[in-house]
């Protein structure tokens, strides 16, 4: 599997009830701990003061991340994705990696 830093900035539409907001955001976290399983989510920060997220995740290819992974987040209508395809660099502290 390859790795990719994917940022993550959600708005909610305008007009959206409360009830929806919570009923998604639960929806996502259970998700969140389903792709976690299965290796597609490797790690997952907010940056201090922002309401948007960084992670690693995992897929075959950047295809397969959009369609099978970020495309079965719940909240993924009110997400915009940057997403960076990675590999290893070769000082890199955290040992080898076979994606290179």
């Amino acid at each position: 599997m390859r790795e990719f830093l994917v940022e993550i900035t959600t708005t909610v539409p305008e007009g959206t009830s409360q009830d929806e907001v919570d009923r998604r955001r639960a929806a996502e976290a259970v998700r969140a701990r389903e792709l976690a399983a299965t290796g597609n989510l490797a790690r997952l920060w907010r940056p201090v003061g922002e309401l948007r997220s960084i992670g690693i995740w995992r897929a075959l290819d950047e295809e397969e991340l959009h369609a099978e992974v970020l495309g079965t987040l719940p909240l993924r209508p009110w997400m915009t994705f940057t997403v960076t395809a990675l590999q290893s660099h070769p000082n890199d502290p955290g040992g080898t990696d076979a994606t290179q």
